[in-house]
């Protein structure tokens, strides 16, 4: 596709947006803004963009896509401006935020102009933020959610999916409101308790030091999330809130449900909520890519002695394994590794273990 892109917000999201649209679109231009200048400029010169606008009416004037990669409550004021903006009669605007209801609510003055609005929501991400995190693979596999608004033409879904192609992303069409049900279920809640999790381990670190300390392992691994941006999570929680409090008031009453168990010593009704719960994680897709980005981790059972930790990474070298990260940890319950590493692909992961295997007589977990 030959034409003019521009994307507002180049952090990671969008950045990796307009990398893999460049891919798929060699010949297209893509503009970009950002509030920072500093990234602005630091995705011009990384080649992410092919030019920096200096306004958001200047940058839209030409496009027959537009990216919103910005928080909700800035999307939702961008889309408010872009409905008193002349725009190319058959261009179509999207986003990437992470709720869809009040986005919706908010695109349908740019729908009464007849201005395409599709909403949009690629469930990938990563811990780093920036034009310098962006990358074209980022979304590759990943389920990518579309939420046009009735009335939006089939034609006009497609040529999106088209500019999207680069992604190598799993499209799926679902309603705004459906879409906040999902994540709300499969991302946001987990969120909040993984959150409370690590809240009620520093209540109680201030009473035993060694909480922390023992938390170094597992429990770090199962709260992970809980180290997401506050603001951004903030803003999710209050866009996302009806569907949020509904979850909680289920939640307690669950929970409640297993405090009377365990008070009452009920071990057939405990036994079968473990169990119930082992069932239904252990028919969930493994493969696949959800709405939390995964973790691919080998957990390598390694020897005591100098320089092991550089010969297995040697190893990896050695057979072009890319790591993302290398940890040791102390104590992890019901698992014998102390060396854990991290890997940015399950393939990367397999062929690791594969690696040790082939090199030495380490025992490895794959998590």
């Amino acid at each position: 596709m030959n034409g003019n892109v521009c994307v507002i917000g180049l952090g990671l999201i969008g950045g990796s947006l307009a990398m893999a649209i460049k891919h798929e679109h060699p010949d297209v231009n893509i503009v970009g803004f950002d509030r920072d200048d500093n990234n602005a400029h630091l995705a011009k010169i990384l080649g992410i963009i092919d030019e920096i606008t200096p306004s958001i009416e200047w940058g839209v004037q030409e496009a027959d896509l537009i990216i919103l990669a910005v928080p909700v409550n800035e999307t939702e004021r961008i889309i408010a401006e872009l409905a008193n903006m002349n725009l190319k009669k058959d261009c179509i605007v999207t986003d990437a935020g992470s709720t869809k209801g009040s986005v919706a609510r908010a695109a349908a003055g740019l729908l009464d102009k007849g201005i395409t609005f599709i909403g949009g929501h690629p469930m990938a991400g990563s811990h780093k933020s920036g034009a310098g995190a962006a990358k074209r693979q980022l979304f590759e596999n990943a389920f990518y959610l579309l939420t046009p608004a009735e009335g939006i033409l089939d034609s006009d879904i497609n040529r999106l999916k088209e500019w999207l192609k680069g992604t190598n992303a799993n499209f799926l069409l679902v309603t705004p409101d459906n879409h906040d049900l999902l994540t709300g279920v499969i991302s946001h809640f987990p969120h909040i308790i993984a959150s409370g999790l690590v809240k009620q381990a520093e209540h109680y670190s201030t009473r035993n030091p060694l909480v922390s300390r023992l938390a170094a392992g597992g429990f770090r691994d199962i709260t992970r999330i809980a180290s997401s941006s506050p603001e951004m999570w903030r803003d999710i929680l209050i866009h996302n809130k009806s569907v949020l409090v509904e979850l909680m008031d289920n939640w307690i009453d669950e929970m409640l449900q297993v405090k009377d168990l365990i008070t009452s010593e009920d071990r057939v009704g405990i036994y079968r909520f473990f169990q119930e719960a082992k069932e239904f994680r252990d028919d969930l897709p493994v493969h696949g890519r959800g709405a939390i980005p995964a973790y691919y981790d080998l957990y390598i059972d390694v020897p005591d002695y100098p320089g092991v930790i550089s010969e297995i990474t040697g190893y990896f070298a050695k057979e072009e394994i890319s790591i993302t990260n290398i940890r040791i940890v102390e104590t992890r319950e019901d698992i014998f590794g102390v060396l854990v590493v991290s890997f940015q692909t399950d393939i990367d992961r397999t062929k690791a273990a594969a690696c040790i295997k082939k090199y030495t007589s380490f025992d490895t977990i794959l998590v």
